[in-house]
């Protein structure tokens, strides 16, 4: 009859195996960076410099293993994946590569190299000046190292660069520089919700929060923070009476939470030395650093029980010295991974699907590897990429908009903005839907929309005399002016420099909204599973081919605005320019006063108009008019010699002269810039964006079908292609390997955790 294994037994061998399985869990996580290490519970030390943080884990450790001392002395996480091993009289080291290493692997498949003690901490020391010299002076890569040793608890630690409290002062920029960077990187280590935070504090008054500042950001009721007050040796002696103590040993809820993980702090201390054979070091052996601690923790309740005047409880007693945190992380670390198990293994059997279905894709892809099934590729590529672009002009939500929207204000700073001769922008504020974050056709909307705006806002340059006089000039038959002629010099000049520039920042700022749909098109096909990221020649081209398509046939089009702008301000048609002849009247009344200038004599002489010429014929042939008639048709006959005095047989410039030139200009200008706005959106609407719909199929198709003709190689790089694909697929291999061991181990656990319940 079989001996019945004692449950105790039973629930050892779990945690055993438990203990494994989350080392190997974390070393595959971390690889693959997904978030299966936010499931594996870890106890992130978090401190000031010099508050004693890397001390207290050798210290938790039971031997030494980091630089210890004043100043930043950890400048990259170390994460200790600590296992109690008593035949380990030593202990043993294995530092854990990152992913595509080529070193040696372990059973799990984990790239482990076995390290003695002197070279981890030698390794350690390199990291930590390499990074002093480097710009950027910490890293949030982790140096993963799995040890065991029979004074070791049953721990994952991950000890963090120290906090830095940097003086204010423009002096002390490149520390506060430093500290905002080690800030940023013990949050990010501490924001998962299954990491216990040992929250380091030198102080003796619990008020000033120091390091509690940094973890409450995270952690505001302090429910996973365990809280340690660090050498504790020296602050006894600081302590005059025994109330001090007794604030100092139960902390009044005003100062702490009440929510504090473990209900109290903890106190320890550390013995200082190192360990070594050299004459500096105070410790022999890790034997000899291992009773310093135990010696250490009975002085100091000694020297506590000396101050207060009476013997310390069971409980206070617990909260004093290495061994009882030590303790009381194993346990606390022991519930979180078995709290954690029945969530682990859903999250594994997520992970071991996704990876068959990759390794599945990559298998069938590699049969694929031949002339007929490339091009076919190459022909479904064509075809999707073809159909995202339409769908993005179109109008469609899938892409994210915080990822590939664009405001008003980025879209002016990355495309270019619409400025004029005097800089004159539109206010985001004025343009419809410029604090949203578009792409697609409806940024390409409103790029247009803010040149109408913009360009039809533009107002008449200023006019000075000296340009009136100089485009006046002189006629090849007579030395007198024409204010007509003048004005139309000057207004088709003006349009010219106005509106030219609209035009190339119109051209340039479509063609940055065109070109944008590439990475989202291709964002799309991965999306919906249709990615041809191994394919990157083939995905290389049709991207460029679009590109040269876009950047050809907006030059063609900007050529087309352009001839028609040129003919536009080279040749003055009334009709287009002025609409019709009661528009030029309207603004001449406006402009020139009636006893200046009569409306009839301003048609004969800019029109070109003959009023009635039946009636001058037969006013011509009365010879019996009356005196008053006389009278009264000398008064235009007078007004029209001083109109030629002034303006054709004079070239000093009156007021009359200059305001008639004023209103011809500026209607002219007018006229140029309607007829400009109206055109270029039509042109660009037609000659860029069509063409991408309804000619680019047809290019893309045909550039394929040269390529196909010349080499297969020049969109596919077979060979190139054949060895990633066969590195990945051994990649995923392994990988589906350590998943489904993984998978396993937590089932048996799972198991075994459940049967020992039923048990008890």
């Amino acid at each position: 009859m079989a001996t019945p294994v004692p449950p105790e037994a039973d629930a050892g061998e779990a945690r055993e195996l438990l203990y494994e399985a989350y080392n190997e869990l974390q070393a595959l996580a971390s690889e693959l960076g997904g978030a299966a290490v936010a499931l594996a519970p870890a106890v992130v030390v978090v401190g000031h410099q010099t508050d004693g943080k890397s001390a207290l884990v050798e210290a938790l450790m039971g031997f030494q293993f980091n630089h210890v001392g004043g100043g930043t002395k950890t400048r990259r996480p170390v994460a200790l994946h600590l296992r109690f091993n008593p035949r380990c009289d030593e202990p043993q080291c294995r530092l854990l590569s990152a992913a595509g290493d080529t070193d040696e692997h372990d059973e799990a498949g984990v790239a482990a190299r076995p390290m003695p003690l002197a070279d981890i901490q030698a390794y350690i020391e390199a990291e930590n000046l390499r990074l002093e010299n480097d710009p950027c002076q910490f890293s949030e890569k982790e140096i993963i190292i799995k040890v065991e040793y029979k004074h070791s608890p049953n721990l994952t630690i991950i000890d963090t660069p120290g906090l830095i409290l940097p003086a204010p002062g423009r002096k002390n920029r490149v520390l506060q520089s430093q500290a905002s960077a080690v800030d940023r990187l013990v949050r990010a280590k501490i924001q998962h919700k299954e990491t216990i935070i040992l929250c380091l504090e030198d102080c003796s008054d619990w008020s000033n929060a120091t390091t509690r500042r940094v973890v409450m950001q995270v952690d505001p009721d302090l429910t996973r923070t365990v809280l340690v007050s660090t050498k504790l040796d020296t602050k006894i002696p600081q302590f005059a009476r025994p109330s001090d103590v007794e604030v100092f040993l139960h902390p009044p809820t005003c100062v702490l939470d009440v929510s504090l993980l473990g209900d109290s702090p903890f106190f320890t201390s550390v013995p200082s030395g190192r360990v070594g054979s050299c004459h500096e070091a105070v410790f022999r052996s890790n034997e000899e650093f291992k009773k310093a601690i135990l010696s250490r923790e009975l002085e100091d309740v000694a020297s506590i029980e000396d101050k207060l005047g009476r013997s310390l409880t069971t409980k206070e007693k617990d909260r004093i010295g290495v061994g009882n945190l030590r303790l009381y992380l194993e346990e606390l670390l022991q519930k979180r991974y078995i709290e954690s198990v029945p969530l682990i293994i859903p999250l594994l059997e997520k992970q071991h699907r996704n990876t068959t279905s990759k390794l599945c894709e990559i298998s069938h892809e590699l049969s694929g590897l031949d002339g007929a099934k490339l091009k076919e590729k190459a022909q479904i590529f064509h075809d999707s990429f073809l159909t995202k672009l339409s769908l993005l002009l179109k109008g469609m939500v899938v892409a994210p908009p915080d990822k590939f929207g664009e405001t008003l204000v980025n879209e002016r700073i990355n495309g270019g903005t619409f400025t004029g001769s005097e800089n004159f922008q539109l206010p985001n504020k004025m343009m419809p839907n410029g604090g949203m974050r578009l792409y697609g056709g409806a940024q390409y909307h409103r790029a247009m929309a803010e040149f109408r705006l913009v360009v039809g806002s533009i107002r008449c340059p200023p006019i000075t005399r000296e340009e009136i006089v100089n485009a006046c000039g002189v006629e090849d038959i007579h030395d007198g002016t024409n204010y007509s002629r003048t004005a139309c010099v000057i207004a088709v000049a003006k349009a010219r420099d106005t509106f030219e520039p609209f035009l190339h920042q119109l051209g340039f700022r479509l063609l940055y909204i065109l070109k944008r749909l590439i990475p989202i098109s291709v964002y799309l096909l991965e999306k919906d599973g249709e990615h041809f990221s191994s394919h990157e020649v083939l995905v290389r081209r049709v991207q460029e081919a679009f590109k040269r398509f876009a950047e050809s046939t907006e030059q063609s089009c900007r050529q087309r605005c352009m001839e028609d702008l040129e003919s536009t301000t080279r040749y003055v048609t009334w009709s287009l320019h002025n609409k019709n002849r009661a528009g030029l009247r309207h603004f001449l009344d406006s402009f020139v006063a009636p006893e200046q200038l009569s409306v009839n004599t301003l048609n004969e002489q800019f029109s070109g108009l003959n009023d009635n010429k039946q009636d001058r014929a037969k006013g011509d042939s009365k010879s019996n008019h009356s005196s008053d008639t006389n009278s009264s048709s000398a008064v235009p006959e007078t007004r029209l010699v001083d109109l030629l005095d002034s303006t054709l047989w004079n070239r000093r410039l009156v007021p009359s002269s200059e305001r008639l030139v004023y209103a011809l200009v500026h209607q002219i200008f007018h006229g140029i810039k309607e007829h400009f706005l109206v055109t270029t959106e039509l042109k660009f609407n037609c000659f860029l964006l069509m063409p991408i719909v309804d000619k680019l199929p047809a290019l893309l198709r045909q550039d394929l079908e040269s390529a196909f003709e010349e080499e297969l190689g020049s969109i596919f790089d077979v060979t190139q292609l054949r060895q990633s694909l066969g590195q990945k697929k051994r990649e995923l291999e392994i990988e589906l390997k350590r998943i489904k061991r993984l998978k396993e181990k937590f089932g048996e656990i799972n198991k075994k955790l459940n049967s020992l319940q039923v048990r008890q």
